[in-house]
């Protein structure tokens, strides 16, 4: 395997691993161990540089994969789409949660609804990032 295909399959495991670990471990164990306004918070922190991970691991592989313009279109896609849900689709989570905390009825199915939408870009990303691993694993056998 070429010296940057090695090193592009490095940035997807970690970013894999990544990806996996922050929602199934880091998260779940926020809300065990913190009252749920201290977790919020704290989530509220951790999440910008979750996706800031993702943004710099994915555009650096995606860069190592040039010579595999499907793979690195992937990659690039995980960006975007990431950046597109740090910079506008959390804030207006999180002001939708911050007005259903204050009572406002109709902006907690607003908060549900964009939560939900979060989660889903997360795991179409993560499914692609599990394809494009793959990809360059099975391309090394």
């Amino acid at each position: 395997m070429p010296l940057f295909e090695t090193l592009a399959t490095s940035f997807v495991a970690i970013l894999l691993g990544g990806m996996i670990f922050f929602p199934s471990v880091v998260a779940p164990t926020v809300f065990k161990s913190l009252d749920q306004d201290s977790a919020g918070q704290f989530l509220r922190r951790l999440f910008p540089a979750y996706y800031v991970f993702i943004i710099i691991t994915s555009l650096f592989g995606g860069g190592l994969l040039l010579s595999k313009p499907m793979l690195a279109t992937a990659l690039f896609i995980v960006a975007a789409s990431t950046i597109l849900v740090r910079q506008i689709l959390v804030p207006k989570i999180n002001a939708w949660r911050d007005r259903e905390l204050a009572g406002d009825k109709a902006a907690a199915a607003l908060f549900n609804a964009g939560h939900r939408a979060s989660v889903i870009i997360n795991l179409v990303q993560l499914a692609a990032i599990i394809w494009v691993f793959w990809r360059l694993v099975s391309a090394a056998q």
